[in-house]
């Protein structure tokens, strides 16, 4: 039973990371009506900021992160939004799909030649000690990583639902042009979803690069599990994102504790096929459109 609990646990800390990307291909589908395919990248590319500001300038862990994070808001939020996304918004559908693919090589490429093809090690201001609980042995980092990817996802699901801005963005999502005619600000609303995406995919960057490393292909594993998460979940849904990245972690685990290692990479897309034939719409999508 206790080492139930511990895959258990191990599991619901790697899906938090997941739903944290899970939630960042539903607020760009929910603010844009597009996929965004370099979103691995986005969990990516923040470590290398962080690890610029820490070995090349100098700079103490705490400013490397906060270096990163505003670097994150800066190109992953401002400048994708207003080079990428906006430009293409008229056109839509598939050619800002494929933009999205573009921007997913240029940035794996960029670090692999700038910063270089070696996995860098990543430090964490959190100790590497294990807690007890249960019967289980679960390491401090997984149970912080667990809690905060929780807290964070949390707070933004109350942002929306409970603020006047959180109320905005999701009627601007739902229908741009009346939300516009009520007086909402469509183009700020778009902006604060691609900033709260840049933002969580740098949270997500800080809590699993200390564990697997920073490298410049960890994009590519991240990213379609999280979109897989994302669908499993409901693409209209933050909640649902949210039990899509938790139910792939568990799943994951389970099935390499239990069954074999083997086939642990095709678990997720056998969970996809399987919630689209029963349920298309996702565990806690809605088939019909959303509501505000």
């Amino acid at each position: 039973m206790s080492q139930f609990l511990q895959v258990v646990l191990s599991g619901l800390s790697t899906g938090s990371i997941y739903a944290l990307a899970a939630v960042g291909f539903a607020l760009v589908w929910q603010a844009a009506q597009t996929v965004n395919f370099a979103q691995g990248e986005f969990v990516m590319l923040p470590a290398f900021f962080a690890l610029v500001a820490i070995h090349w300038f100098g700079w103490p862990l705490w400013a490397g992160f906060a270096f990163a994070m505003l670097a994150s808001l800066a190109i992953l939020g401002l400048a994708f939004k207003g080079l990428v996304v906006q430009p293409m918004m008229p056109d839509g559908g598939l050619p800002l799909v494929i933009a999205t693919m573009a921007v997913s090589i240029l940035l794996k490429e960029s670090v692999k030649t700038f910063y270089g093809a070696e996995a860098q090690p990543f430090p964490s201001p959190l100790p590497d000690g294990t807690l007890q609980i249960g019967g289980a042995v679960i390491s401090i980092r997984d149970l912080f990583d667990l809690l905060a990817s929780l807290a964070v996802v949390g707070g933004l699901t109350l942002f929306l639902d409970r603020t006047r801005t959180g109320r905005q963005m999701q009627a601007a999502a739902q229908s741009p042009a009346v939300a516009e005619i009520l007086g909402v600000d469509v183009a700020r609303m778009t902006l604060y979803a691609f900033l709260v995406n840049a933002a969580l995919a740098a949270f997500a960057s800080f809590l699993v690069s200390p564990t697997y490393l920073a490298k410049f292909s960890n994009g590519e594993s991240l990213g379609l599990v999280a979109f897989i998460a994302a669908i499993v979940g409901g693409f209209n849904r933050i909640r649902g994102a949210l039990v899509g990245g938790l139910l792939v972690g568990v799943l994951d685990n389970l099935v390499a504790t239990y069954v074999t290692q083997e086939y642990r990479a095709a678990l997720p897309l056998v969970l996809l096929i399987a919630v689209i034939l029963w349920r298309p719409q996702g565990l806690l999508g809605d088939a019909e459109g959303r509501t505000v």
